[in-house]
């Protein structure tokens, strides 16, 4: 009798979704230990795999901990990069939406690990923070500056320092994502995402836009 298709073995359905599950696991370390604690048998373990089967497809801890980061960040910046380029809406709305989008796919979640790894760890991982800055910080550093470009052209923001005005922006996300991370421990109150995000967006936007009402004369 032939064999029909259900009759394949079931680890031959699962072959292609092992380096997704990998990299799943190694997040899930990479966020739980740093990247130095994290070992790549643990990964596998993780992951219920042998480390022969990670071997695979990883040649080492830097080209997982760089799988990881491309499967699940660079995807993101790269939705926003088009988002931006054919957005015909104002430039305020622009911004709220980017910030409060960053946060629903990076900040509230585990990736947001990653940001306090290559903070903590890049002076001991050199080649790793190099990646890091090049394939996401440059480019989210460079899609907030044209955003803020933008509105400017248009005539929706006043004349600033994109550049500056980009660190100045990034900062304050960065340290919501320390305060989830590190910080959240030792507070009584909890801070809310929500409120914080709103206080910052309002903030920033009464900073950019032409003709603030609530300024002085």
């Amino acid at each position: 009798m032939q064999c029909s298709f259900s009759c394949k073995p079931r680890w031959a359905r699962r072959k292609d979704a092992r380096p997704q599950e990998l990299l799943t696991a190694a997040l899930d370390l990479f966020v739980e230990r740093g990247f130095a604690s994290t070992r790549l048998e643990d990964v596998a373990k993780h992951a219920g795999v042998s480390k022969g089967t990670l071997y695979l497809y990883f040649t080492n801890k830097d080209e997982l901990f760089k799988a990881v980061v491309r499967e699940n960040i660079i995807p993101t910046i790269g939705e926003a990069e088009n988002t931006l380029a054919t957005y015909e809406g104002d430039s305020a709305d622009l911004f709220r939406t980017f910030i409060l989008s960053w946060w629903e796919r990076i900040g509230a979640t585990k990736l947001s690990g990653i940001t306090k790894l290559i903070m903590a760890e890049s002076g001991n991982f050199p080649e790793l923070s190099k990646f890091y800055h090049e394939e996401v910080i440059s480019r989210s550093n460079a899609l907030i500056t044209k955003m803020l470009e933008r509105g400017i052209e248009r005539g929706e923001f006043r004349p600033i320092d994109t550049s500056q005005v980009t660190r100045v922006i990034v900062a304050p996300m960065i340290m919501l994502m320390m305060w989830k991370h590190s910080f959240g421990a030792c507070q009584q109150q909890p801070i809310s995402h929500q409120d914080y995000l709103n206080s910052f967006i309002d903030l920033c936007l009464h900073g950019l836009m032409h003709g603030n009402s609530n300024s002085s004369s």
